[in-house]
């Protein structure tokens, strides 16, 4: 089953298999590409709402890859589904692919290339450079905002 995310309504995704997606997707689209969710939903498309537990399985591997403020609601919503329904998730989302593979979860991309290797994303601070393993609200030690860093 393909679990599809707003850029395979957008970019006009074709597939045989099954397909699913949850409702916070159609919010995020207008003009065709709302039209295409509407007749895929209309011949056969489930439509998902992942349980608590699996939206919490997201969020943690998000906050332990450092993409936890990249995903949105929808984002981490339609991983779940993909992780529930043991799905193939369709998305050109760098942030929701790392999370996904994180979880063992299938991905396919569409426009662009995919994720070439899974990160476990660093943190450093604004104010005085040092860096951190987990994400937090703030420095610890000055108190400055942290910035996602690429590990090395």
């Amino acid at each position: 089953m393909y679990v599809l995310d707003s850029s395979a309504f957008i970019h006009d995704f074709h597939t045989t298999e099954q397909t699913a997606t949850i409702p916070l997707v159609r919010e995020e689209l207008e003009d065709e590409s709302a039209y295409r969710y509407d007749a895929m939903e209309g011949s056969g498309m489930h439509i998902h709402i992942p349980n608590d537990e699996a939206t919490e399985t997201v969020l943690r591997a998000a906050r332990e890859s450092g993409d936890a403020d990249e995903l949105s609601e929808t984002d981490s919503r339609l991983v779940a589904t993909a992780f529930e329904l043991d799905g193939t998730l369709v998305t050109d989302d760098y942030a929701m692919q790392n999370v996904a593979e994180k979880l063992g979860v299938a991905v396919e991309f569409i426009a662009r290339d995919g994720i070439t290797e899974q990160r476990d994303w660093q943190f450093q601070c604004r104010g005085c450079g040092r860096e951190f393993e987990e994400q937090k609200d703030r420095c610890p030690i000055c108190g400055s905002e942290l910035t996602r860093k690429n590990p090395t």
